[in-house]
């Protein structure tokens, strides 16, 4: 027989089943020993248990008249947490790989990047550009984007759109600033987007971090904007050739990651169709799945795609989170508002994974 005091399972045996857990419960054990305590600080744990992750989505939204957030996994359900860490009134501006990045509402021009998982959190410091430079029309930058990605360190914030130097009117480019968070800097670069149309609610909420690069979908349906983070260099994506030529006329577009790809989902009155960008570099789209709505066809006027994966995809209403099974092919209601409320679910919801990336590394 065995010594009874030798361990039930190899080390590495268990590192993969504690890289599986929650991060509330990976925390919460970590007074079993002082091995399990230094794992969420260790380099190569936070690498398998980011790379394990990133392989799930959730979806984060705003509970009306409530400070907490709601979190809805496909498999574990409906949780809350809480933003209050940041001692601040916030709206969730981007979410990237477990970062979520909020704008402070009584303080414009603050802004944090935050772990709500760890509770970790950032102060951006604020851009020498800013009090010489004002976004055009509202004085906040029009497109916000946050690119994290796990197997790298640190992050970028990205603050974007029309501008108008101070007691001008607007002067038809546009500014982009980048702050990177290994030299805690802002670098700023202003381009000329000829033909650049608005953006959407929705074309603003659901930035995409793919390759490199953030995404966000122009309203005209002509393109996808992308920003090369690494040249600083804004980019042009080709659209399927149904979705740009209108002939999915009166269909709407929506631009979300699948499974590491860029994705765009095409709904119609009675059909969801889901395109992934198979090839990058040469922008070919597919089809890889047509979902009948016919089932929730009082809801489909006013449903939203939020995020997705090769198993499910969450769609949000006015008040409600729904989940769609793609194996099964089966529609599961996962969250609902109760009572009246001003701001729709959809308004607020964002794609969102649970993991233990830092926010400061370089600090």
């Amino acid at each position: 027989m065995g010594n009874p005091k030798d361990p039930l399972f190899p080390d590495e045996v268990i590192l993969q089943i504690l890289a599986r857990l929650p991060v509330k419960s990976l925390f919460r054990f970590k007074s079993v020993c002082k091995a399990w305590c230094l794992l969420p600080s260790d380099a190569y744990f936070i690498t398998l248990f980011n790379q394990l992750s990133v392989k799930e989505q959730t979806l984060v939204a705003e509970v009306p008249d409530s400070s907490s957030l709601i979190c809805v996994d496909s498999l574990r359900g409906v949780s809350e947490f809480s933003l209050e860490f940041l001692r601040d009134r916030v709206r969730i501006r981007a979410s990237c790989n477990g970062l979520l990045c909020c704008a402070s509402v009584p303080e414009k021009g603050v802004y944090y990047v935050c772990n709500p998982s760890t509770r970790e959190f950032r102060v951006l410091p604020r851009s020498r550009e800013r009090p010489v430079t004002r976004f055009y029309p509202d004085g906040e930058a029009t497109l916000v984007g946050l690119a994290c990605d796990v197997s790298k360190k640190g992050f970028c914030v990205v603050m974007a759109g029309y501008h108008r130097l101070f007691g001008h009117r607007p002067d038809g480019s546009f500014v982009c600033l980048v702050f990177d968070s290994e030299s805690n800097k802002w670098r700023k670069f202003v381009s000329a987007l000829e033909g650049c149309g608005g953006f959407t609610q929705m074309s603003k909420n659901q930035v995409v971090f793919v390759n490199g690069k953030l995404h966000w979908l122009m309203s005209g349906l002509c393109y996808v904007l992308a920003l090369d983070l690494e040249h600083d260099v804004w980019r042009k994506v080709s659209l399927p050739d149904e979705i740009s030529s209108g002939g999915g006329g009166g269909n709407r577009v929506y631009l979300l990651e699948l499974d590491g790809f860029l994705s765009v989902i095409q709904l119609s009155d009675v059909w969801m169709k889901i395109w992934k960008m198979r090839d990058y570099e040469s922008e070919v789209w597919s089809v890889v799945d047509s979902i009948s709505l016919r089932c929730i066809k009082g809801l489909v006027p006013g449903i939203f795609p939020i995020c997705q994966t090769g198993e499910y995809v969450f769609l949000a209403t006015h008040k409600q989170v729904l989940v769609y099974q793609r194996r099964s092919k089966l529609w599961k209601e996962m969250f609902c508002v109760k009572g009246s409320y001003s701001l729709p679910v959809w308004f607020s919801a964002h794609a969102f994974r649970s993991t233990i990336v830092p926010c400061n590394y370089a600090l």
